[in-house]
């Protein structure tokens, strides 16, 4: 099979989980596959970022990055024409399946057959939380995406089902496979190294750890409100560490933590570096997750590839991911929350028992694994 990898249009550190999940689904599919040829698909200022080593896999190189004149004329004639001028560059390479990773067929229509990785419909469950524009421009993409391609791929039975109900997507033509993690995510046996981290972010108090951009489906107002619980009604003695990009929610989350009177109970670390995360992780005494709507939740898995417990939302995706390593709660209340936190935090027997759970479970979890059902399911593509 000839396969391409379509990521043109990819923005650099914009895209969360769903770049991280390319960026090792490529590496692992270069470690599994060398029976079939790839054509990554890339604009000119990405090439550096995606290294390629099995001489099965080469490059068609585009010049659409953002912001540029191509990317500008692009634009314009699918907005006044409703043409794609990307549509006849990728129509003459010669391909068997392309892959379109990031929830869009990019562009529609093509006469290659397509596998999709869709990845989520929160705009279906919370529309209140986009703008109008890009509630129209995912109303325009998302649902045409999926009735086009060949086959799709979530990562999660929960989003399998949101395609069936919601967009009457056969479920004969979906592959659910599990996103990986990758193997710095682990039992870090090196106190030096986890007292250096600790000390630069002066994380000198027991915390909880929440991993997450602060957009409003994260949920860090509901958060806030039970940790002014945990401390009014249950004596919390910690803090809690948010680490993540500002996003639309942020300034919000900032004026709560200054009306709840949080200051000293929060540390807002922004943006970290990827080496430092799963230190951040192994520091925790646990994570909390407080998300309304996930299609797959990537923080969860390796929290628990960390030995981190994890106390989580009953919403979405996310009981599916930790099964019974997790304790869960109703991510709209605060009160159910808290107590849910408390109960973990102040017990170090069951502490210790998430632990162990939570690596168990981690390990079904696997890149490799997750590389070799994709390429069964560009055979299974291949043959319609």
């Amino acid at each position: 099979m000839r396969i391409g990898l379509n990521i043109i249009g990819l923005a650099l550190g914009a895209w969360g989980g769903v770049e991280t999940y390319f960026r090792n689904l490529l590496h692992y599919l270069q470690k599994v596959d060398s029976g079939n040829e790839y054509t990554l698909l890339i604009d000119d200022r990405n090439v550096a970022q995606f290294p390629l080593y099995n001489p099965s896999f080469s490059r068609r190189i585009y010049h659409f990055a953002r912001p540029s004149f191509p990317w500008f004329v692009r634009a314009a004639l699918r907005q006044a024409l409703h043409a794609d001028v990307l549509k006849p560059f990728l129509n003459r390479v010669p391909l068997d399946i392309i892959h379109h990773p990031f929830t869009v067929l990019n562009p529609q229509g093509l006469a290659t057959p397509s596998v999709l990785t869709f990845w989520d419909m929160q705009q279906e469950f919370f529309p209140e939380f986009f703008s109008t524009r890009e509630l129209r421009r995912r109303r325009r993409t998302y649902r045409p995406s999926a009735e086009d391609s060949t086959r799709i791929i979530v990562s999660s039975e929960f989003t399998k089902q949101c395609l069936v109900e919601r967009y009457r997507i056969v479920a004969d033509m979906i592959d659910v496979i599990y996103t990986g993690y990758g193997p710095e995510y682990r039992v870090i046996g090196d106190p030096e190294g986890l007292d250096r981290v600790r000390k630069k972010y002066g994380l000198s108090r027991p915390f909880l750890y929440y991993p997450a951009a602060s957009w409003p489906h994260k949920n860090h107002r509901t958060l806030l409100a039970a940790l002014r619980i945990l401390c009014d009604r249950h004596g919390f003695d910690g803090q809690l560490v948010l680490t993540g990009i500002a996003m639309q929610a942020h300034g919000d989350m900032l004026r709560d933590i200054e009306r709840l009177g949080l200051v000293q109970r929060v540390r807002i670390l922004g943006y970290l570096p990827y080496a430092e995360l799963p230190f951040l992780y192994n520091l925790a005494r646990l994570m909390v997750f407080p998300s309304l709507f996930e299609g797959f939740g990537i923080p969860l898995v390796e929290a628990m590839a960390c030995g981190c417990p994890v106390v989580c939302s009953r919403a979405a995706s996310i009981p599916e991911i930790v099964g019974e390593a997790g304790v869960t709660f109703d991510p709209l209340s605060a009160e159910d929350m808290a107590d849910k936190v408390n109960s973990v935090w102040q017990d170090d027997g069951r502490i210790s028992d998430m632990r162990t759970r939570g690596l168990k479970r981690a390990r079904i979890f696997d890149w490799e694994t997750t590389a070799r059902k994709t390429v069964a399911t560009y055979e299974r593509a291949s043959r319609i």
